[in-house]
């Protein structure tokens, strides 16, 4: 493990409003995405739209400082022949790669997953490594319903995250530490404290446990928000007092930064949310973006499988990517939102 690579990694991750571009959806993933566009899902469009979007300069250079990859999207060469990872690298962004397995039902848990993928995950990480991988990325997702979360799902999953972590470190790789509590649901934006505390305080036990380095990880949690069916939803200010609150009661100074999740949020709401943070600062840790959706359903929309529309869903990333870019500095407006559009 060199501690050096790792820290230094980890930081310009999530240093000076600069945030990740999570384009790691699984080939499902991706095809509903495309079906809702009407584009059909192959290597080589999945290979296109993606290519559009690392070749946004503006975008790739000044507002995103790493991207998470899936394992076809490492292996790809751009239309000329030039490796998809090189294109990364080009535009000054980090290459990262997804390696979970994604999240299956739980024996004797109904109701809950456990995130599997841990099998051979260290050789996997040593192939990522060589193919210019130096961040990583596992989901745990915990959800809030009737009699759920159990401790004993949210312990497992836990244990998963720290053993990833681990693995993950011993080759050279920052790992992602992501345990999303799901906002689907009607739960109050109380109950989602409650469970988020409870997750956040059962995995750094557990990295402490696996002896993870925690200067070299990147925390993605979900905001502290209402679930999206719940009666009462929340204002920015109000999720950035209590998402801020959780953090303080929860993440060890040693982690360098923090990079949400969108879960679910629309494009402004996410954006919105995040600047309501950063207005709230300082803190101890670098706080901003690792989004999806949020930052890639205007481009999809714009480009729509057509080669003469690049131009415009390039536009959408580098507007989406700009407006997160401020919002982690505390320095979105809704004006600025609508002017730039």
């Amino acid at each position: 493990m060199n501690k050096d690579q790792l820290a230094q990694v980890a930081i310009a991750m999530t240093a000076n409003g600069k945030g990740l571009l999570a384009a790691d959806e699984s080939s499902s993933t991706i095809k509903k995405r495309f079906d809702a566009i009407g584009v059909e899902s192959t290597p080589d469009t999945r290979r296109d739209y993606r290519e559009f979007m690392f070749r946004t300069e503006e975008a790739m250079r000044d507002y995103i400082s790493g991207v998470i990859l899936y394992d076809e999207t490492i292996r790809q060469t751009a239309k000329d022949g030039t490796p998809l990872v090189k294109l990364i690298e080009a535009a000054g962004s980090i290459p990262g790669i997804k390696v979970d397995a994604g999240a299956k039902p739980l024996p004797n848990f109904p109701g809950e997953t456990i995130t599997e993928g841990l099998d051979g995950l260290a050789g996997r990480l040593k192939e990522y490594y060589d193919l210019g991988a130096r961040f990583a990325k596992w989901r745990a997702v915990i959800d809030i319903a009737s009699g759920i979360p159990t401790y004993g799902a949210i312990r497992a999953n836990a244990a998963a995250l720290a053993r990833y972590a681990a693995l993950c470190q011993e080759a050279n790789i920052v790992p992602i530490v992501e345990p999303e509590v799901l906002m689907d649901g009607d739960h109050s934006i109380e109950r989602c404290y409650e469970v988020t505390e409870w997750v956040l305080k059962t995995v750094y036990e557990e990295l402490f446990l696996a002896r993870v380095f925690l200067e070299g990880t990147v925390l993605k949690p979900n905001m502290v928000v209402p679930g999206k069916k719940a009666a009462k939803q929340a204002s920015p200010e109000q999720v950035a007092e209590e998402t801020l609150r959780l953090f303080r009661n929860t993440v060890p100074l040693a982690v360098p930064g923090i990079a949400f999740l969108s879960g679910g949020q629309s494009d402004v709401e996410a954006s919105a949310n995040l600047d309501a943070i950063n207005r709230l600062g300082p803190t101890p840790w670098a706080i901003t973006f690792s989004y999806g959706r949020a930052l890639q359903a205007a481009p999809q929309k714009a480009w729509s499988g057509k080669p003469e529309n690049e131009p415009a869903g390039q536009k959408a990333f580098t507007h989406r990517a700009r407006m997160n870019y401020l919002a982690a500095l505390g320095q979105w407006s809704d004006t600025q939102e609508k002017a730039a559009a």
